[in-house]
Order: structure tokens, then sequence, then C-alpha cells
């Protein structure tokens, strides 16, 4: 929408602005599942008088001026236009279903048919920017809602601290559920502070610099000049416009605890990681046998959020401007090498190397490095 430039506009970050690009129109999809039906005059109540619709950039116009560059321009809300309910059951291809035949589902019908229909909006549905960009999908015979809102919006922090901030606990409506208790730094006292204190810190300090190095330049090289081989699982042209499909996996918690006790100072992060490096070796073996060498790279991407209060925020803290914590999107990319290992080594290998790698990238300050060289790039050349 090209519209004459006003006084009450707001431009958009550099980031915002990279994430509207027809290359990286980035929508995100948030599903939530309930145990009864939707009642719609209640969710349509419930929006009006949410944080949400009272937050500046879920009240906003996307526009553009003369020169091309997008604003935000507040816009009265109207939440017939963002709320959109499909009362027909879909199948597990996405097609509706004739529920005048009487069929029996199961949750994991449910649950594919869901999948589905997220796929293919993904692709096929972009987000208007004839209203601000979110919209909340009712799909009220399977008893789920799928959330769309840009990623220009904000990022993961932001949006699930929105969300947070929007839900009560079912014990007492009036709660809200209660967050992940934010961890407390322990500082020593001066008792044992002497010459192998110091070379232990400065040994720590030597080591953030040559990791923060070291990544750094990966990082710009990746970035720039090398590409990993093709694999099985190497996208082609045009892979952004190429059907979806998206899959459910479940794993048990109690499951993830046991492997993590199995490794010592291991986390859950580093679990998934070990399993994702696993279950890419198994695959790759399984399509291509005795094709690949022993340790191809595999490049990863992890966001990483650096503000400086971690975890999710007090949304009343993120709707200000002059505090740490931060509305939108503060984050900064980290490269995760997975390596090809020919089937028959312990699973537990995996994680441990997953492990060794994590730790070293949380020592470094490549994913500040990222933000801040991505923020300097859009800010002089532009999102293009």
């Amino acid at each position: 929408m090209v519209c004459p430039e006003t006084s009450s506009d707001e431009p958009l970050t550099p980031a915002g602005r990279l994430f509207l690009q027809p290359e990286t129109d980035l929508v995100i999809h948030c599903i939530i599942r309930g145990k009864n039906p939707a009642d719609m005059d209640a969710i349509k109540s419930a929006i009006k008088s949410s944080l949400m619709v009272q937050h500046p950039r879920f009240c906003s116009l996307l526009v553009r001026d003369k020169n091309g560059f997008e604003h935000w321009r507040k816009t009265p809300i109207d939440i017939g236009q963002h709320v959109i309910v499909v009362n027909n059951r879909l199948d597990k291809s996405g097609n509706f279903v004739d529920q005048t035949q009487g069929s029996t589902t199961t949750e994991e019908d449910d649950e594919a048919a869901v999948n589905q229909y997220v796929a293919d909006l993904s692709v096929s549905s972009p987000l208007s920017t004839d209203k601000p960009l979110w919209e909340l999908h009712v799909l009220t015979a399977h008893k789920c809602a799928v959330f769309r809102i840009h990623h220009s919006l904000g990022d993961g922090i932001s949006l699930m601290s929105m969300l947070m901030a929007n839900c009560r606990r079912a014990d007492d409506a009036e709660a809200l559920p209660r967050m992940v208790p934010d961890k407390k730094t322990v500082i020593k006292g001066e008792k044992g502070r002497d010459w192998f204190w110091l070379f232990g810190v400065l040994w720590w300090f030597l080591k953030m610099v040559v990791f923060t190095l070291l990544f750094s330049m990966d990082f710009v090289l990746r970035s720039l000049l090398v590409s990993d081989e093709k694999t099985a699982i190497t996208g082609g042209d045009g892979v952004e416009l190429w059907p979806r499909k998206l899959a459910t996996a479940k794993f048990l918690l109690d499951d993830m605890k046991l492997i993590k006790r199995a490794v010592p100072d291991t986390t859950i992060n580093d679990v998934l990681l070990g399993m994702v490096s696993s279950g890419l070796s198994r695959y790759l073996d399984h399509r291509t046998p005795n094709v690949l060498h022993e340790g191809l790279r595999i490049t990863g991407v992890a966001m990483v959020n650096i503000r400086q209060q971690p975890g999710l925020q007090d949304l009343s803290k993120l709707m200000k401007s002059n505090t740490k914590a931060r509305w939108g999107n503060k984050f900064g990319a980290i490269l995760i090498p997975v390596y090809y290992h020919k089937g028959g080594n312990d699973p537990l290998e995996y994680l441990k190397r997953a492990k060794a790698m994590v730790d070293k990238k949380k020592h470094s300050l490549e994913a500040y490095f990222s933000y801040k060289i991505g923020d300097l790039v859009m800010s002089l050349l532009g999102p293009k």
C-alpha cells in the first residue's frame, strides 16, 4: 500500500524490512489446541479487550512512502477481518470432508489435517497489507486455532510474551500463567580470588576472543563464499515455492531427561541437536548408502535471543521504550554444524559432539556479531 507519509508514521526497523522482502517473507504460525468447542463470541470479545490489540504493532497498517520505505500507520481494528472461522472438517490432505456421511476420526487424523492446513497457508495465503499483519484461523471441527503473525511484528520472545500475557490459569481465571523463574547469578565472595582465580578469568576471556573470531569468520565465509556439499536433503532452485508438508513428532520429556542424565551437564537443547544429528545421518544412509564421505558437514542455523534479560519478558516492560527489555526482533544467528557419520555409531556420541560444539558457541559472541553485522548491512545497503 503506497501512501503519503504522515508525522505519526513509524519507520520499520532494518530487521522488519528484511522480513518483508519477497525472498524472506516470513509468517509465524502458532497452533493452539483446546479440549472444548470454540465459543466464537467469547473469542472475539476476549480479543477486543486484550492487550494485543492495544499494542501499536497489532493495530498498524504497513504502508510505503513514495520512495518505497516501509512505515507503520495506526488504524482502527475490525476484529471480523482478522478472525477467520472454518466450520467444516478437513481430511489429511487438507480437503473439506462431507460431514453428512459421518465418519470417525482419531487424534492423529486431526493432527494431520491441521498440519496440512497450515502447510497450505504458508505457501498459498500471504497476509494482506490491507489490514494489520495478523490473523486468527479457528478450525471449529478440530477444536483448534491457528495464529498467523508476520515476523516483522516481532520475534519469538516478543510474541510468546504477548501470548502468555493474554492467557489465564485454568484454576484461577484472574491469574497469569506461571512463568519460568529467572536464573539468578551467584556472585562469589572475595575468598578464593587469588592468582589461580585471575588465571581462570584470563583463560575464559582468551577462549571467548578466539571462539568469537573463528566463528565470526566462519559465519562471513559461509554467508558469502562457502557452501555445503549437495546431498539428498539439499533444496533446489525455487525451493521456497515448493509445496510444503508439516509433520509432528512427539518425544516424552522423561525420555529426554533420561538421555540428558547419561551425559553430564547436557541440556534439553543438546539432546535435541544430538537427535537431529543422528537422524540426519541415518536418513542419508538410507537414501544414499555408501555415497557420502565420513564427516560431511551440514550447516544449520539457530536463532539466539540477545536481550539483556533472558527468557520470556514482562509485556508491560516490552511496551516501554526506555527499558532493557525491547519489543521487536532482537536476536542473532549462529551456525550449527552437523556432521554425517556412517551407521553403527553409538547414538550418545552424537549427543557428546553436539554438546561440545554448542558449549563453544555459547562461549563466543557470534550471535551478537551476526546481529550487529546484519543491522549495519541492512541500514547501509538496504534489505535486498
